[in-house]
């Protein structure tokens, strides 16, 4: 017999190893297996109480194995095994024919029999056979008691069953309180399990409350009470008593929070159904008293003619009748008083109620909708020609399907209004959306029926509102959608808006397409570089520029006054405002491409004016220049030309913003004695940072013929800022102006009085074309600019731009920067 060392055992077979191993461990054998004798600390009773084997009993080191599935064996438990494989019911014949203990080792995978000692665990334990049992289907059930932990060395034989070389393991316990306090504290938690379980007999308390030792306590608790296997060979494998007792402690614990969550489920749910069943008794109590009176109604059949009624009524596509069919079938099969049942009334609900043939008939007569677009707006000739064309279109073609309209300006242009008046001048219903902050793609299409509380996305629930297929749908602020992990709703919006996709427009909820193409859609947006690409695509803009003060004098005269009179319970000759008055309020009070301040401060006046009547009857208003302030205070704005351009190193370009044009200051200053260097200041973005680069290099470069002496660069710091600091500013068009600073700087010249410029400066000197000609010319006027210098390229924007904008202009047109400055100084 070899003699083996007590090393990790290896479990790798040498099959001349084993083959010698088979020889001198011969099955039938007399002698088959070798033993060791277990000596007087070892045998008797253990401090647990337990006598498991006998003083001079002698245990075999070589031990027939089974392999158990799912099921780990513990030392001290008494407990019956099913043996249903061949292999296992001879293991247990030809292990009692040598002796009468076996060792039982669990599988690691419990979905195939092990052939190897890998397929095992290491830790297992020795077993005594007490009884077996022969059963009718076959198997074998055999009675066995847990005697010793043991270590897996290594097999001597695989076939026609195990048989291993094992060691045997002690249990090393740590006296002390915290063994005491995790022994009562497994006990009490393990009688918990007992308490509020129905798997445990009324014998596992009285077994838990005379139990005693903190080895026994562990092993029996973590037999009957672990549910997971490999928790409880990992148990098995713990030395240490502490050790394992606060395992145990652990995973009770466990048991006791996910049993306590169990039975607070199963407290609501039995509260739910006492619920149902009271609310079910109510109902039949009152079904049975209207039988009584002669009051007895079928409520279902009289709810389902009703819903075959609505759905022939709405006259739906052949596939949403379907639809709305199988969902009534599904209805009258099921409780009235279920939840599914008031879902599926839902749908019904909406589904036979939304406009599949309903529309309005559109006004064909093309010079009554002139006459509207003219009373309600005034200007906006592009717009109105634009509405027109759709109007003529549409009448030589009806089924045409048109393209979708996007207004783009600034603020207060009257856009939202616009669609309004479109609609009247169409004769259709008006339906408005905003879309400012939507984040959620379902705002959009709807939620799948599948949610609580989902409902249609919102142009099927403003299609419901205004029981229309064919009405004005504005889409306001398109430009302000957002985007998150719940979607992005501007995706959503392709299919809408694509004239060759929305007759079969999906909604998530509905399920079934409707059809959009009669449905006119107006967008609105005040800039158009943040709307995505794709969905740009699928619009035609039209772009609606500031107004003049002339426009803006006009639109007060005929709109403004007389709506904020009515508004504020005023009569018209109580209320007076002279022209020279709306001059004042329109270049004092307001600076804006649109009318929306104009008519804030309108409304001011109206209800101080309201104020006084209110205490004086016989109190009338005229508004005046001379007593503006009277009612708004001082004025707020002023020319700022003359008290900006006053000193060298000012220029005055022009500049686009989403709410129009503006007048821009561009400062300069040198510091002498200084490192060279350029600092920018005026929350500027990269590019036009870049511009302010672009034009110091081209100034350097071209010193000399700017009549600028190249030494004053190399001891002076520059510092370049463009007022005002708080505002975001950004673009390349500010590349002449930024130059033209510089260079009034260096020279110590100021340039001309009531010029303004925009353009894009290359290094070569090129003056490249910039966009928002219109808007620039406009803020241009406002701030009393006589002469404009813009690029050549730009000419043909100027000749879309209005001749009465133009008057009182001069326009300068240049290729090169060097036409700049012999136009500026």
């Amino acid at each position: 017999m070899k003699d083996y060392d007590d090393k990790e055992p290896t479990f790798e077979i040498d099959e001349e190893a084993e083959r010698e191993s088979d020889r001198e461990h011969s099955v039938d054998d007399e002698t088959l297996l070798d033993v060791e004798t277990v000596d007087d600390e070892q045998a008797g009773k253990d401090e647990d109480g337990f006598g498991l084997v006998p003083r001079g009993e002698k245990l075999p080191t070589n031990l027939f194995i089974i392999p158990l599935k799912d099921f780990v064996v513990f030392p001290g438990l008494m407990m019956p095994i099913q043996l249903t494989t061949a292999r296992a019911q001879k293991t247990v014949e030809q292990a009692r024919t040598q002796s009468e203990y076996i060792g039982f080792l669990t599988s690691k995978d419990s979905d195939r029999d092990p052939e190897d000692a890998a397929d095992l665990f290491k830790t297992g334990t020795l077993a005594r056979v007490a009884k077996v049992l022969n059963l009718p289907d076959g198997s074998i059930s055999i009675l066995i008691q847990g005697l010793r932990r043991f270590k897996l060395r290594r097999f001597l034989r695989k076939k026609p069953y195990f048989i291993a070389r094992v060691k045997y393991l002690e249990d090393i316990i740590d006296r002390g309180d915290e063994l005491e306090a995790l022994s009562r504290t497994v006990k009490s938690l393990a009688l918990k399990l007992v308490k509020n379980s129905d798997i445990f007999g009324e014998e596992f308390n009285s077994v838990l409350g005379n139990m005693d030792g903190p080895k026994t306590i562990a092993d029996f608790t973590a037999a009957y009470f672990v549910r997971e296997f490999n928790e409880r060979q990992k148990l098995l494998d713990i030395d240490l008593v502490n050790e394992r007792l606060s395992l145990v402690a652990e995973i009770l614990t466990r048991e006791v929070d996910l049993m306590e969550i169990g039975m607070k489920i199963q407290q609501q749910i039995r509260d739910k159904i006492e619920t149902s069943q009271r609310e079910f008794f109510l109902r039949e109590q009152v079904k049975a008293i209207r039988e009584e009176l002669g009051e007895s109604l079928d409520e279902q059949a009289l709810e389902e003619e009703k819903y075959r009624k609505a759905i022939a009524e709405a006259q739906m596509p052949e596939e949403a009748e379907k639809k709305a069919e199988v969902e009534l079938d599904r209805l009258k099969r099921m409780a009235m008083e279920s939840a599914e049942s008031a879902v599926i009334r839902t749908y019904l609900d909406w589904l036979t109620s939304l406009p599949w043939a309903r529309g309005t008939e559109d006004n064909e007569d093309i010079t009554d909708a002139e006459k509207t677009l003219d009373k309600d707006h005034h200007g906006l000739k592009e717009v109105k020609a634009r509405v027109i064309e759709f109007l003529s279109v549409r009448k030589l073609k009806p089924d045409h399907r048109g393209s979708i309209i996007c207004f783009a300006g600034p603020p207060g242009t009257g856009k939202t209004s616009l669609g309004r008046s479109i609609a009247a001048a169409l004769g259709r219903k008006f339906l408005r959306i905003s879309l400012g902050g939507i984040r959620d793609e379902a705002e959009i299409r709807g939620h799948r029926r599948t949610y609580i509380g989902a409902m249609p996305g919102r142009i099927i629930q403003g299609l419901k509102q205004v029981d229309s297929n064919n009405p004005v749908f504005m889409l306001d602020e398109i430009d302000k959608l957002g985007a998150d992990f719940r979607g992005d709703p501007s995706s959503a919006l392709l299919e809408a808006l694509d004239p060759e996709q929305n007759e079969n427009f999906s909604d998530h909820y509905i399920e079934t397409p409707f059809d959009l193409s009669r449905t006119m859609f107006i967008t609105t947006a005040n800039n158009l570089s943040t709307v995505p690409a794709p969905l740009l695509d699928r619009m035609e803009v039209i772009e609606l520029n500031g107004y003049t003060q002339e426009e803006k004098s006009a639109i007060a005269r005929q709109y403004l006054i007389p709506r904020q009179i009515v508004a504020h319970g005023l009569k018209t000759a109580q209320f007076k405002v002279s022209d020279a008055a709306i001059r004042t309020l329109i270049s004092g009070y307001t600076r804006e491409a649109g009318v929306r301040g104009l008519e804030k401060a309108i409304a001011k006046i109206a209800r101080k004016t309201a104020a006084k009547i209110a205490k004086k009857p016989s109190y009338k208003a005229s508004i005046s220049k001379a007593n503006m302030e009277t009612f708004l205070g001082p004025a707020v704005y002023y020319n700022e030309l003359r008290a900006r351009v006053h000193s060298p190193g000012v220029a005055v370009g022009l500049a686009w913003t989403p709410v129009g044009g503006e007048i821009l200051f561009i400062e300069s200053l040198m510091i002498s004695n200084r490192k060279a260097g350029l600092q920018i200041t005026g929350k500027l973005g990269e590019v036009m940072v870049e511009s302010a680069r672009i034009a110091l290099s081209v100034v350097k470069a071209n010193a000399r013929e700017f009549e600028i002496d190249p030494e004053i660069f190399e001891n002076a710091e520059l510092h370049i800022h463009v007022p005002s600091g708080a505002i975001p500013k950004d673009g390349p068009s500010a590349g002449i102006t930024l130059a033209v600073s510089l260079i009034s700087l260096f020279k110590g010249v100021r340039m001309r009085q009531r010029v303004a410029m925009t353009g894009e400066l290359t290094l070569t000197g090129k003056v490249l074309p910039v966009g928002g000609v219109r808007d620039k010319i406009l803020a241009a006027r406002r701030a009393g600019i006589r002469e404009i210098i813009l690029p050549a390229l730009n000419k043909s924007a100027l000749e879309e731009v209005p001749e009465d904008l133009q008057e009182g202009l001069t326009f300068h047109f240049v290729d090169r920067f060097k036409e700049v400055i012999a136009l500026v100084f």
